[in-house]
């Protein structure tokens, strides 16, 4: 009590005022003191006098400050305790003076309300808590960041003439009951500026106006205010609709870097306004004094803004990022690898040492100041008050939090791309100035490595006059200008840097916009020497992101390589209708599949490893869009009693071997009582049309095409009676095929299904039935011969097209999956054999079960990982190639795969002669184990 007192006139005076509130605390506990002061608070009832709600709500913040205050100065409550209490009494005192307004219109006839003991709810009116009080961080003399808005077509409005009178006294009113000035005190001090355009709009706006403004006019810095923003009184589900609404603008689905330089210099105007800057000089203390410890270098607002552009970037496509408390946040950055451990350490020190400074400060005498005193006695006083021996010490560890907040905004505001070496630094002396007439001299670019010196000379006079769509905006070319000399190195670093460059300029010019991108690039200098060895090594991957640059994206995901289904999930948390949730998974599978391939030119990863993620990525779409496809297709028709469906892949996907560009073999199975006649919906359809028509539901989401192409293309000839069946079959119809007309490659195709969707029952029968069809006795040399023949019908009609074609030619990949899956169909009931859908993987279990010798399983697993190595690696960097030629660029990133497979090759002739020798061995172990064909 003494340090209160001695310290801070106005806490001696609450003390004075309220001593049982005090005691209450010393002898019940800070929570108990408070419950009890948020009791008086709450009983108070919206139809009491005018002049007794005020005395209720200033005696309530008398009572709660005082607790708070010794709570937290004791060190009984961390900082998130007691800012939450005076968070929570501000909302309790605005939802008693909203509610008492309310009631009072209601009773003189200005207001309909739904019900009078209850005003607030269904009233159309609500009070949106922004800033602090929106995230729960309240100060002791903070004002309350408010916006008010109004459903103008809310039936409480209905026998209003003037809404916009009403809605302006309403404001109005809650603004004088929160602030005035009286014997009691005051309650809080409000801030309406926050609102749509507050110089032209009154002090309560109409929802349509909010909405109109944020969707055509919302800046950076409102977008960042947004974040924080919550419901605190009167119709809370309008302002939860409201919120839902502005979510878009709020949150981008694509990466927003451009965010960070809004908020970059949104700052630097309040410096320039503030004079927020550091003093120099080696004494702490004259540093310190006159600081602002909320707006000041190093401050509160800093490490605020660093948390919220990081939220700002990467929240659209992540809602668990969408946080409203300052530290909550920056823990959940942490924990999605979007800011380093030690960094946010740092942070929440300095945060938590610097909000207990400006609550010092604003205890002294109740002031909205947040600056440190400059006379030494009051320095000393607030050293003191902080548990300091004096101004000193004080000051030295105040500076220290200063400095490190200030370091971290520095690395994350103040970053601007170097040139990566002294070829780039002549190149940056030709663009500094910008503009049409910048040019980069024919030396400056040979010593990059290109050739063509014109071309790209024009190329880049083309793109600093803005002739691009993507670069017609100032801030596009400001941004690229200061870019230019890093891409170049990146680009002139290629095997064929013209051509590279060539690739980029197409990029270029397909962007549909250039701040984002080129902030990306700045925001990330690693991403554009990553994007230079895709343009440099492989023209296909180029093209398809010359086509769909949004992929970009992508190269930058944390949850891309792991954790699918988990970011899925939360990507779609807030999508509520199926269009939304369509285009969320379209975009995550073709930003993943767009990772996955550059890894793999990269290096990073090999064929088996992509194969996995890349299927797990289908197997995440599919469990994630199916279900909502049919529930959305059941809000229609109803469901068919005791029905399911189940999907199944086939094929690459079901041998968790997917590539690049691999389609997806599906086959939906269902089944339902035979009672069940038709589903029970509003527009009934009989149970089998109802399974197939849903189907064709979930098919039509799964290809539907976005801006980012097509999520799959799918193969749906590998269910019973391939295309000339029904898109959804019935589990008895399944299971009678399988026993009666299922051809020997049906049954091959089989070993490869995995049920990978559907309810955990509907799941376990078709796995049932799989197994079924696959462990019933056959005939072994029938079962080879007919796949013998199967083999030769393929061949004659999918020759191969050249000797890069290593799938179709003989001793390629379909050999090796027809002797696996001829193996695993004859010997599916053998003892100790469990079969499985990977190739690799039935070959080893077919030799540990002494079913083939393990040599030659050896010698076709090393065979399947070399061919799918060059197949997949082809398929990223030249397509369909018919001669023996490769460039240059892609012919090394070739060899770099296959080395690492365990295949060293001086070059690619050597390749192809190495490729010869497998085909001989593969085809000659298949003639052993299949036939002759």
């Amino acid at each position: 009590m003494r340090c209160l007192g001695g310290n801070s006139p106005y806490l001696s005076d609450l003390l004075a005022r309220e001593l049982s509130v005090a005691r209450a605390v010393l002898e019940l506990g800070a929570d108990r003191a408070l419950a009890a002061c948020m009791d008086a608070l709450l009983s108070m009832r919206p139809d009491a006098a005018r002049a007794d709600i005020a005395a209720a709500m200033r005696r309530a913040k008398r009572q709660v400050t005082l607790v708070a205050a010794i709570a937290d100065t004791a060190g009984l409550w961390p900082l998130e305790t007691a800012t939450q209490a005076l968070s929570d009494l501000a909302g309790a005192t605005l939802r008693l003076a909203l509610g008492h307004l309310l009631r009072a219109e209601h009773d003189r006839g200005a207001l309909r309300l739904p019900d009078a003991e209850r005003p607030e709810e269904g009233c159309g009116f609500v009070v949106l808590g922004m800033g602090k009080l929106g995230g729960g961080e309240l100060n002791y003399s903070s004002d309350i960041d408010l916006i008010v808005l109004y459903d103008a077509d809310s039936p409480a409005f209905a026998a209003t003439e003037g809404i916009g009178t009403l809605t302006t006294r309403l404001a109005r009113n809650l603004v004088g009951l929160m602030e005035a000035r009286d014997a009691n005190g005051y309650v809080f001090r409000t801030d309406l500026r926050l609102r749509p355009d507050p110089a032209s709009t009154p002090p309560a706006v109409s929802l349509l106006t909010a909405l109109t403004y944020y969707e055509s006019l919302g800046e950076t810095w409102e977008r960042s205010a947004m974040i924080k923003a919550r419901p605190v009184a009167g119709d809370l589900e309008l302002g939860e609709r409201f919120l839902a609404a502005i979510r878009p603008f709020v949150w981008r689905r694509g990466l927003d870097f451009a965010a960070i330089a809004d908020i970059r210099a949104m700052k630097r105007r309040i410096d320039v306004v503030k004079d927020g800057a550091l003093r120099p000089g080696t004494d702490p203390v004259a540093r310190v004094a006159g600081h602002n410890v909320k707006l000041g270098q190093g401050g509160i607002r800093e490490i605020e803004f660093l948390v919220q552009t990081q939220q700002m970037v990467w929240g659209g496509r992540d809602p668990t990022l969408r946080q409203r408390a300052t530290l909550a946040a920056g823990r959940r950055l942490v924990e999605t690898g979007h800011l380093a451990a030690a960094t946010l350490a740092d942070l929440d020190a300095a945060y938590r040492f610097l909000r207990q400074a400006e609550h010092r400060i604003q205890l002294v005498n109740d002031r909205q100041s947040h600056s440190v005193p400059t006379a030494p006695g009051e320095l000393a006083r607030l050293g003191c008050f902080m548990g300091f021996d004096g101004a000193e010490p004080f000051a030295a560890e105040l500076l220290r939090h200063l400095e490190t907040v200030s370091r971290h905004y520095s690395a994350v505001f103040d970053h601007v791309p170097r040139p990566p070496d002294a070829a780039a630094a002549g190149l940056e002396l030709d663009f500094r100035d910008g503009g049409a007439d910048a040019a980069a001299s024919p030396a400056a670019l040979a010593a990059l490595g290109f050739k063509d010196h014109a071309r790209i000379a024009a190329a880049l006079k083309r793109w600093l006059c803005g002739e691009m769509r993507a670069l017609r905006s100032s801030r596009a070319r400001d941004l690229l200008v200061a870019l230019l000399p890093s891409i170049l190195v990146a680009l002139g670093r290629q095997r064929q840097p013209d051509e590279a460059f060539a690739r980029f300029d197409r990029f270029l010019g397909a962007l549909p916009v250039g701040v984002q991108p080129m902030s990306l690039f700045h925001r990330n200098p690693a991403l554009l020497a990553r994007v230079a060895a895709v343009l440099g090594a492989a023209p296909m991957l180029s093209e398809h992101l010359a086509r769909y640059p949004a992929l970009l994206d992508g190269l930058l995901s944390n949850d891309a390589a792991a954790g699918v289904q988990r970011a899925l999930r939360a990507r779609l948390a807030d999508a509520s209708r199926l269009e939304d949730a369509i285009q969320i998974v379209r975009r995550s599978v073709k930003e993943w599949d767009f990772f996955l391939a550059v890894a793999t030119l990269e290096g990073r990863t090999d064929a088996n490893a992509a194969g996995r993620r890349r299927t797990l990525v289908a197997q995440a779409a599919l469990a994630a869009l199916v279900p909502r496809v049919l529930d959305d297709f059941a809000a229609r028709h109803g469901r068919v009693p005791g029905g399911a469906l189940a999907v199944v892949l086939l094929g690459k996907a079901g041998g968790r071997e997917m590539m690049a560009g691999s389609d997806l073999d599906l086959m939906f199975v269902y089944d339902h009582p035979d009672d069940a006649a038709e589903s029970d919906g509003a527009k009934p359809l009989p149970a089998s049309q109802w399974f197939v028509r849903a189907v064709q539901a979930s098919i039509a989401a799964l290809t539907a095409p976005g801006p980012e192409g097509k999520m799959y293309e799918l193969d749906m000839r590998l269910r019973p009676s391939g295309n000339k069946g029904p898109l959804a079959v019935s589990l008895a119809a399944f299971r009678r095929y399988h026993e009666q007309d299922a051809w020997t490659w049906e049954r091959m195709a089989l070993t490869r299904a995995r049920v990978v969707a559907g309810p955990p029952a509907m799941r376990a029968r078709v796995r049932a039935a799989v197994r079924d069809a696959l462990v019933r006795p056959r005939d072994g040399a029938a079962a080879r011969a007919d796949a013998a023949a199967m083999r030769a019908r393929v061949a004659r009609e999918l020759p191969p097209f050249g000797p890069w074609d290593v799938k179709h030619r003989d001793g390629g990949l379909v050999d090796i999956e027809f002797i696996a899956q001829v193996l695993q169909l004859v010997h599916a009931g053998a003892p100790g054999f469990r079969g499985s859908q990977t190739t690799r993987e039935t070959l080893l279990r077919l030799a540990v079960a002494g079913l083939l010798p393990m040599e030659d399983a050896g010698a076709l697993i090393s065979a399947d990982l070399l061919l799918r190595t060059v197949q997949g690696m082809l398929r990223l960097t030249v397509g369909r190639v018919e001669g023996s030629a490769l460039p240059d660029a892609s012919a090394e990133a070739l060899l770099r795969a296959v080395r690492a497979a365990g295949w060293a090759q001086a070059d690619t002739a050597a390749l192809l002669a190495a490729l010869d020798t497998v085909a001989a061995d593969v085809r000659g172990l298949f003639r052993r184990w299949v036939g002759a064909g």
